[in-house]
């Protein structure tokens, strides 16, 4: 399963001793702006959003988990908290944000598990010295196995935007496979970003 994965590519979540994977994190980290004055630099603390979307076949919305809701009803989905600066004092390596799916738990009509970043206060990706994400086996605390990583501060593709579609994992015939998407959205808030992955990512 020692796989870094490129945009776009699919995988199985099949672990190297043929057994499924039940369990999977995003984490991501990233960093506080400098900003140039006569004084010197001033950090402006940046507010990055996970948010974890689960569709059904129909591919209509059955739940978003996400700062202001962090936990899927049955405990499927958690989300570790609202970030608001990011890491104001340089990168300390820890993500800032992880949301954690226990597939073995979900609901038995989800089918889709979209991973998508929003730009709270719609701060570039572009202007942040450095935002990562990372998609792996185990918790927030035991990173495994890493099969996906973008770095979105410094891919050029994501300069001038403040949405990205992260990844969707989706289930066929009972096995959960995952569609590294990695693509920056022109959308604004998270509500235009659930409609992008239903019309285009599912």
């Amino acid at each position: 399963m020692a796989i870094n994965l490129q945009k776009g590519q699919r995988i199985n979540l099949k672990k190297e001793n043929g057994t499924d994977l039940t369990q999977a994190c995003v984490g991501i980290n990233w960093g506080a702006i400098e900003k140039k004055g006569l004084f010197g630099t001033k950090k402006e603390a940046v507010d990055l959003d996970g948010s974890c979307i689960l569709y059904d076949s129909n591919k209509n919305v059955t739940e978003v988990i996400y700062f202001g809701n962090l936990k899927s009803k049955n405990g499927s989905v958690k989300h570790s908290g609202d970030d608001l600066t990011g890491d104001v004092d340089g990168d300390d390596g820890l993500d800032n944000e992880v949301i954690t799916v226990d597939f073995s738990q979900l609901d038995a009509n989800v089918e889709h598990v979209a991973m998508v970043l929003n730009s709270y206060k719609g701060q570039d990706f572009g202007t942040i010295p450095f935002a990562s994400i990372r998609i792996y086996e185990g918790s927030p605390t035991n990173v495994r196995e890493v099969f996906a990583k973008y770095d979105i501060a410094n891919d050029a593709s994501f300069k001038g935007h403040v949405a990205m579609v992260m990844g969707v994992f989706y289930k066929r015939n009972g096995e959960w496979k995952f569609n590294a998407i990695g693509d920056p959205t022109a959308d604004r808030k998270l509500e235009q970003t659930i409609q992008t992955v239903q019309q285009n990512y599912l």
